[in-house]
């Protein structure tokens, strides 16, 4: 089992070094690493190859880069990671014994939110449950899924935003997810820095009216 980590990127400078350095160890435990770059400007891609990783340019749009680097990587087993987001030390060890003992064709872990206000705990929490209930993941629980399985569904809708609620949708059709508890860590600055209240209430307003089927593009243009 082969695992391939495609790292979506736009402008992440201030966080890259954490993010590289995780990279650096799981690269040295035999995973592919592909970052895949939306038109950043402020030195993440000279960040990225100088600590050693291939980068690959692309249209700005997460679907986009997620799928442009699916096509471009070799593992049996991809995993998409937000560049504000760490993986666990024993991912590797942890993604693979999860995959084998429940025979899964994809998942995510669990979530951690950093960040300063207490209520970011409460919030991680509850994205948790929420993914257990349903069997939606959010890309900032790391999806991960076989090649096999990102292909039978066509791979990330080719739209601006919700395409992680999406892609979980065509893969429920296949199998639920593992839910692996081992948790990443992912950075709270979103939710700090346009109010934490206030970025809940937006995020519960568009998956209601995603679900109620206002397109997409519609959504990103709330969520900006």
């Amino acid at each position: 089992m082969r695992f391939s980590i495609i790292v979506p990127m736009l402008n992440e400078a201030p966080g890259l070094p954490g993010l590289l350095a995780r990279l650096t160890e799981l690269e040295r435990q035999g995973c592919e690493i592909l970052i895949v770059d939306g038109g950043s400007d402020d030195g993440s891609v000279s960040l990225a190859e100088r600590a050693g990783f291939r980068v690959l340019a692309s249209q700005k749009g997460r679907a986009r880069q997620m799928n442009l680097g699916a096509a471009q990587v070799t593992g049996d087993v991809l995993l998409f990671l937000h560049a504000d987001t760490l993986l666990p030390e024993d991912a590797l060890t942890t993604l693979r014994q999860s995959m084998q003992k429940t025979a899964a064709v994809w998942g995510r872990f669990d979530v951690l939110i950093d960040g300063a206000h207490p209520m970011l705990r409460v919030i991680a929490t509850l994205m948790n449950h929420r993914s257990r209930w349903t069997g939606i993941a959010t890309g900032d629980q790391a999806i991960f899924v076989t090649r096999k399985a990102f292909n039978a569904v066509g791979g990330y809708p080719d739209q601006p935003l919700m395409e992680d609620i999406e892609l979980s949708n065509r893969l429920r059709a296949l199998a639920r997810p593992a839910c692996i508890p081992t948790p990443v860590r992912t950075s709270g600055r979103r939710w700090e820095s346009r109010g934490v209240w206030r970025t809940v209430l937006l995020m519960w307003r568009l998956r209601w009216a995603y679900w109620r089927g206002t397109p997409a593009e519609q959504l990103a243009q709330r969520y900006r």
